[in-house]
This record gives structure tokens, C-alpha cells and sequence, in this order.
């Protein structure tokens, strides 16, 4: 049964992470589930963008990028990201976006691997992976192979290269074993390059710990850092004086300043820089970044876990939906809700203010972020959600799919 709005209260009462919804600006009357797409705004972002565009840009002028550190912000907020990841700090850059860094690594892995011709993944992980993962074959003259979750450790023969994983699957939420499989692979003689886009932030991840040779993953998510952000991307201290990623740019030099004519990689991961940084959106990534000041992620973790079993556990009482059960073991922070108008059905709850995201073709996901997400959101989201339902309103014209962001 779920709990009543007062014991739901009294858990809000008793959460130590409550305080972090005060690092956010979030609109009064809005229960904002998709945080798994979008973090919501950091409350001292806006602030921090106009002092970087007034005097930064404004006065600076070109000396920021020496005098207010520009030039070293995708190292330094590599090394901000690093504690969240598991990952030592000079073994993670902020820069590009996930799929530029997926070419990249996965392109340097390659290279590490040489005579062996295959690319693995999982065959249901996020389309934009594998289409970057087929651009990346065609070049290179390998072959992409893509194996049902059960079928991963079989497929790791001696012709894979690499094993390409999402953490954290976007649709399903479940969530692999990043020790064992790095072990795998690397036992078959393959490398691990793990797409952290809907773990990091949400999620407790040990890089180093787990063995992981490369991973990826997004600032625009769980690490609040606005539409758009840069990602970031990271590699293990034992490939940073060999790896060589096939996309090399300037920012990737040795020496970028000496203007020489052949390209020379820096050292470690600051060699997977490409082109100037973006330094308003480097700014605003920061500032999500640092939401996480002394945040136990092992905490975050479970109040996550708590709130999407909470949920679920409402949301099988409502008639003419379904509920993709949370996986029995680990998992990530959303839940999927299922019904074969489920664009309609987000739609007419995003007009009663519960805002979650579809995805093709009957999901609802409802994301639930520790550090945003109370525990009093989630009867709020269950009663609109029954209201919608039982109403019928989401057959309402005005409920009929537009645009094409879902």
C-alpha cells in the first residue's frame, strides 16, 4: 500500500538529501520527473553565467582565457566530475558530446587492438551509440556486432576489440555489473568503453575500481548541466601514453600554443580534447557539477531507489497502464510506466504539471533524481497520474502529439 501523504511527509522530514533541493530553481506547483533528460537549473547558475559574460567576457576580454582559467576548464571540470565517477582526477575531461566522445574512444580502442575486427554492444542500448558505433565500422573496416544482454559474455570471442556498454539502460533501468564485465572483456582481450549517461549523478560508479578502460557520459542529465552541456569523456591511466583517438584537434596538442605543423598528443586524457572549449556552457556544467558538493552517492542511490519502488508500487493499483517491474537487483533512477497512448497520457500530465518524457512506442519514464525529487512528489505524480486516467482527458484534442521532442 502506498503510503499516506503525511508518512510521506515524515520521510521528506527524515531525509538527509533534502537540502540539496535548494541548490536548484525549481517552479512552484511543477513535480518534475525528468531529470534523466534534463536536470533541472542550478539555483546559482544564472548568477554565475552573468558575472562570466559581464566581466569575464565583458572586461577580460581575451586575458580570461589565462586570468579566469579558461583554457584549463575542460581539465578542471574533468577533475570535479572524476570524484562522481570513481575515476582519479587527471583521467577525465569535459568536452564535445557523448557521441563525439564515443568516436573518439572507441576509435582509439581500435587502434589498441589491432587484427581484431569486431565492435559489441548490447542490442537494445540507446540508438545514437550504435549509429555513431556504425559510422565508426564503416571507416574503419570492422564489424558492429549487437548480442541480446544474456548473450554479451558468449559473444566476447577473440576476434571483439571492444565492448561498448550504457551502465544504466535507458529504457529498462537495468543496470550492468561494470566488474564483471570489464573482467570479461578483458579476459577475451577486448576493452570496455561504458556510456555513463544515465548513471552518473544518480548512480555510485568506480571507474577505477571496476577496471573500465574508456567511458562516456553526458553533463546535461543527472549533472544539471543545462541543455546541451559538454559531456565528458575518460581513460584509464594505464592507455594514456598509448591510446590515440583517430579525431585529433588542436586543444588535443602537446603544445597547442607552438602552432607546429604535425600533431603531437598531450599527455594523459587531456590528449581526447578536440576544438576550443565552450566556455558559457563550460560555466553552466560547472555550476550543476558543483550540486554535488558533498553529496554521498551511495545515499543518492538508495533515496532513488526508494522513491522509483514507491512509485511503482502506486502505479500498479491505476487501471489501463502497466508497470515495468524495477529490476530485483540494482537499477537505475527512473521507472517505466506503459499504455498505448503514452505520448497523449505524458502529455495531459505535463498540463497538470507532472513532468515526465515517452519513449517509443508506450513508455512513460518517470525519473526520479535524489538530489530534486521529494518523497511527497511521488503521491502528487500518482494522483495526476489517476486523474488523467480515469478522466479519460488525454483523448482530448489538445492532447494530440506535436513537436518532436517527447
Amino acid at each position: 500500500m502506498l503510503p499516506s501523504p503525511a508518512q510521506l511527509a515524515a520521510l521528506d522530514a527524515a531525509d538527509p538529501l533534502s537540502v540539496a533541493r535548494a541548490r536548484f530553481r525549481l517552479p512552484p506547483g511543477i513535480v518534475y520527473l525528468d531529470g534523466n533528460s534534463l536536470g533541472p537549473l542550478p539555483a546559482a547558475l544564472p548568477e554565475r553565467l552573468a558575472q562570466t559574460v559581464a566581466s569575464e567576457w565583458g572586461e577580460g576580454l581575451i586575458r580570461s582565457w589565462n586570468d579566469a582559467g579558461w583554457i584549463d576548464l575542460p581539465v578542471s571540470l574533468g577533475a570535479a566530475i572524476a570524484p562522481i565517477v570513481g575515476a582519479e582526477p587527471a583521467s577525465v575531461v569535459a568536452c564535445d558530446s557523448v557521441s563525439l566522445n564515443l568516436f573518439k574512444l572507441a576509435s582509439a580502442a581500435l587502434a589498441l587492438r589491432p587484427g581484431r575486427r569486431t565492435i559489441l554492444m548490447e542490442a537494445s542500448d540507446f540508438p545514437t551509440d550504435a549509429y555513431v558505433m556504425q559510422g565508426l565500422a564503416q571507416l574503419a573496416g570492422v564489424t558492429l556486432k549487437r548480442v541480446e544482454r544474456a548473450d554479451l559474455a558468449a559473444a566476447l570471442d577473440g576476434d571483439v576489440a571492444l565492448l561498448l556498454l550504457t551502465h544504466a539502460h535507458y529504457v529498462t533501468s537495468q543496470v550492468h555489473d561494470m566488474a564483471a564485465m570489464s573482467a570479461a572483456a578483458q579476459k577475451a582481450g577486448a576493452l570496455t568503453l561504458w556510456d555513463l549517461s544515465h548513471s552518473a549523478g544518480a548512480l555510485v560508479v568506480n571507474l577505477d575500481a571496476d577496471g573500465a578502460d574508456f567511458a562516456v557520459g553526458c553533463g546535461y542529465k543527472f549533472l544539471n548541466g543545462g541543455p546541451g552541456a559538454p559531456a565528458f569523456a575518460y581513460m584509464t591511466r594505464r592507455h594514456w601514453d598509448t591510446a590515440e583517438p583517430a579525431l585529433s584537434g588542436w586543444m588535443g596538442h602537446a603544445a597547442p600554443f607552438d602552432f607546429t605543423a604535425d600533431y603531437a598528443p598531450a599527455a594523459g586524457a587531456r590528449r581526447l580534447l578536440t576544438g576550443t572549449p565552450p566556455i558559457l556552457a563550460m560555466r553552466a556544467l560547472e555550476a550543476g557539477v558543483a550540486t554535488f558538493d558533498g553529496i554521498d552517492l551511495a545515499a543518492a542511490e538508495s533515496k532513488s531507489r526508494q522513491l522509483v519502488h514507491l512509485f511503482a508500487a502506486g502505479a500498479v493499483t491505476l487501471p489501463g497502464v502497466t508497470v515495468d517491474a524495477p529490476p530485483a537487483v540494482r537499477h537505475g533512477a527512473h521507472v517505466i510506466i506503459r499504455h498505448p497512448e503514452a505520448r497523449r497520457l505524458m502529455t495531459a500530465l505535463i498540463a497538470r504539471g507532472v513532468i515526465g518524457d515517452m519513449r517509443p512506442p508506450d513508455a512513460m519514464r518517470f525519473g526520479f533524481p535524489a538530489l530534486t525529487t521529494r518523497f511527497v512528489d511521488v503521491g502528487l505524480a500518482l494522483e495526476a497520474l489517476q486523474a488523467v486516467l480515469t478522466s479519460g482527458e488525454w483523448r482530448e484534442e489538445r492532447f494530440a502529439p506535436k513537436g518532436m521532442v517527447s
